[in-house]
């Protein structure tokens, strides 16, 4: 399954968001640095569709607030 984010890196508050089924807006704490705030994302949104964290991949979008992310499902 495909999926649209709209990611904001180094808030204050963390906060997970869902715009449509496939589409999510995500606050995170972690800055856009070293890849932390991608890996806190992955993890977001792997404990949102309930699988490992291995099954959520960033297809497009590693250095820009619009992701789309690949999660295997099933």
């Amino acid at each position: 399954m495909y999926v649209k984010v709209k990611t904001t890196p180094g808030t204050k508050k963390e906060s997970f968001v869902k715009e449509s089924e496939t589409v999510f807006k995500i606050s995170v704490k972690e800055p856009a640095k070293r890849n932390l705030a991608n890996k806190r994302i992955i993890e977001l949104v792997a404990k949102h569709f309930k699988v490992l964290e291995g099954k959520v991949r960033i297809i497009s979008g590693h250095h820009h607030p619009s992701k789309l992310l690949y999660v295997e499902i099933g």
